[in-house]
């Protein structure tokens, strides 16, 4: 490999034009072909969680490492669980013996992963500066080898996370925060990525109020050595072992398939992984490799709004791997992929897919749970898998990537889409709004009617899912839609809902069958609101959606008595802010006049400690009046006392109201036309 470094650096000396792999472990699978962990189920990988929490429990790592650990919470995939106690009475010796027993554990368990909640930024990190203090070796490699770090950067859509990446020897770290990102690239519903906020939207959580203990309260069950903090110590680890459980299998499986080990898989971006399976292929039959492409700007999907308000009935349907199916059916492939390795990759994978779909369903009338989450995992990745091949195309770092075949991609799943919506009004249905997730609409009279803004939710048996009707209905459109589509391009008509709220383009609820709210869009659901404003916001669109405009004033009046009787979680009025800019950097724009002061940079700045981009501060504002500075009567969260409350209740108060006012022309509408609605 020092050889290879040394050529390599010859070679750009020299100015001449070369590829080389970076990565040792890559470099190594792909000359070999081998790839980790094949034909091992998901089960039997060894799973280890960990999660470390400071006397106040926060996860600001400037701060926590000022202080010794409390606990050491672990357990794994078998059900085997141990919590490691410091004993603040004697902590320095304590915390020694904590750090030697989990460095015990580590090699006498044997894991293949540890896993853990925010354990890049966090957790190891807090572990690594204790351990530097306690003079206390963290060799929890196999074969004994050490922790090691190194400063990394991960780009995921919008967001720039910088985190300090560790290695060690013969196993994989797993952060579920990582994770939970990157599942809401896609599905953008998670309120924010706390561990309690992942788990309670996978409905995971076990207790919500153990769960959220932290600060001062935190601390004094810790000082009291109270069951109640081992509670909280051990829950986090079951959850974050069920989150991992959740949406790792996907991952595992792709380690199983690219030639990246299983850490490294995870923040790869899908089309870098593609590209590796080209890599390896053109290299195994010693085929050169083409150059980078020239990149060219070209128009992207079809998206539109026709309807906002209010609409009762709405159906879904879209076309199954729309682009995957388009670059099939219209030969969209790369120029410079001479040997077409990307029309056989694609072929097979939707055949394997299939094959794991036939598979599951058997599975799953064999009552054989095991098999089906394998097999469901299985074909998730497929379909990631098969729908990243066309991001590929426009893929800049993709040796074969074709900027004029991903725009001819687009151009005819456009045309796709709107032949489908003309086809949908002309037969009497109402389309709403078609975004990437394919297009809303309610469907002809002869099922549930038109649009209609009162909000009241269907009682008819014949509009429900799997009537008869709704069956006949959706075999009608379908069949009516494949006279019109080309051959090959299918049309899913996947989910019925009682109501959606459509707000502005890509900004829409969705009420359920069962009356669960599912929430898409920024506007609807930012993570600059309060916990408590989000949720009142999604209790408000459900009266909406729900035709009970006039129970929204009610719903508005239980949030302020909360807020003034001091009985609103600090959970529920803290906000989180990730600090994108260094101190130094902060500093120097403010002497510029470059931007407003900020609360999260202020506390930061007077705390003295270390913070740096990509750290969190949860803060609340303190006071007496509504118009408040924020910067100026921030105070963090992990100093909030439930016994000596100090939040600002008229501020909270003016914030709900500032909400109610932003939606009072949406909930004056629903009410008149309820009302016009009885009188008819």
């Amino acid at each position: 490999w020092k050889e290879l470094i040394a050529l390599r650096n010859g070679l750009k000396k020299a100015g001449r034009n070369f590829f080389a792999l970076s990565d040792p472990v890559q470099h190594y699978l792909t000359a070999t072909g081998r790839t980790l962990f094949k034909q091992l189920p998901y089960e039997e990988l060894k799973r280890m969680q960990l999660e470390v929490l400071s006397p106040t429990g926060e996860t600001d790592l400037a701060e926590a490492s000022q202080n010794h650990i409390a606990s050491i919470a672990l357990s794994d995939n078998s059900g085997w669980e141990e919590l490691i106690l410091v004993d603040h009475a004697k902590a320095e010796e304590s915390e020694h013996a904590a750090l030697k027993r989990l460095a015990a554990i580590i090699k006498e368990r044997d894991p293949d992963v540890i896993e853990g909640h925010d354990l890049f930024r966090f957790d190891l990190p807090y572990l690594v500066a204790r351990a530097r203090k306690a003079k206390v070796k963290l060799d929890w490699g196999r074969g004994g080898g050490f922790l090691r770090s190194r400063p990394s950067r991960l780009q995921i859509a919008e967001k720039t996370i910088d985190y300090p990446k560790f290695t060690i020897d013969g196993r994989h770290f797993v952060d579920t925060f990582l994770l939970a990102q990157f599942y809401d690239v896609g599905m953008r519903t998670l309120t924010g990525f706390e561990r309690i906020d992942v788990a309670q939207h996978f409905g995971l959580c076990d207790s919500a109020e153990i769960a959220v203990l932290t600060g001062k309260e935190l601390e004094r069950e810790y000082l009291t050595n109270s069951e109640r903090f081992r509670s909280r110590a051990l829950c986090a680890v079951r959850e974050t072992r069920a989150v991992a459980e959740l949406l790792s299998p996907s991952y595992f499986i792709q380690a199983q398939i690219f030639p990246y080990n299983y850490q490294d898989v995870i923040v790869r971006g899908n089309a870098t992984r593609i590209n590796a399976l080209f890599l390896r292929e053109y290299l195994r039959q010693r085929h050169s490799i083409p150059e980078l492409p020239m990149t060219r700007s070209f128009e992207g999907g079809f998206t539109a709004i026709y309807f906002t308000g209010i609409a009762c009935n709405v159906w879904h349907c879209d076309i199954a791997s729309l682009y995957p199916s388009v670059m099939l059916q219209f030969d969209c492939f790369p120029a410079t992929d001479q040997l077409q390795i990307f029309r056989h990759l694609l072929t097979d994978l939707r055949a394997f897919r299939l094959e794991a779909k036939q598979q599951m369903r058997l599975a799953d009338r064999e009552k054989n749970r095991q098999k089906w989450h394998h097999l469901q995992a299985l074909q998730n990745t497929f379909k990631i898998l098969i729908n990243s091949f066309y991001g590929y195309l426009g893929f800049a770092q993709g040796h074969f990537a074709d900027f004029d075949a991903a725009a001819r991609v687009t151009q005819i799943g456009r045309d796709l889409l709107q032949k489908m919506i003309a086809w949908l009004n002309e037969r009497g249905a109402q389309v709403i709004e078609v975004d990437t997730d394919g297009v809303y609409f309610v469907p002809p009279g002869s099922v549930g009617g038109v649009a209609d803004p009162g909000g009241a939710r269907p009682s008819r048996a014949q509009d429900q899912p799997g009537s008869a009707t709704t069956v006949t209905t959706i075999e009608r459109l379908r069949a009516g839609l494949a006279e019109i589509l080309p051959a090959g391009i299918e049309v899913e008509f996947d989910e019925q809902f009682d109501a959606m709220f459509s707000y502005k383009a890509k900004n829409y609820a969705l009420l359920t069958r069962e009356g669960d709210v599912i929430i898409k869009g920024g506007a609807l659901k930012s993570r600059g609101l309060e916990k408590f404003q989000r949720v009142f916001l999604e209790e408000m669109i459900k009266l909406l959606m729900e035709g009970k405009p006039e129970a929204i004033g009610d719903l508005r009046d239980q949030f302020q008595k909360r807020i003034r009787d001091h009985e609103m979680p600090i959970d529920m009025l803290m906000k989180t802010d990730t600090l994108q800019d260094s101190l130094d950097k902060y500093r120097a724009k403010i002497a510029d006049a470059a931007r407003n002061r900020a609360a999260a940079y202020e506390l930061a700045a007077a705390s003295g400690r270390n913070y740096r981009p990509g750290d969190q501060i949860s803060y609340y504002i303190t006071g007496n009046t509504k118009k408040v500075a924020a910067y100026e009567n921030a105070k963090l969260a992990s100093a909030f006392d439930p016994q000596n409350r100090d939040e600002n209740i008229d501020y909270y108060i003016a914030k709900l109201d500032e909400l109610v006012k932003k939606f009072a022309g949406i909930t004056a509408e629903a009410s008149s036309a309820k009302q016009e609605s009885l009188a008819l």
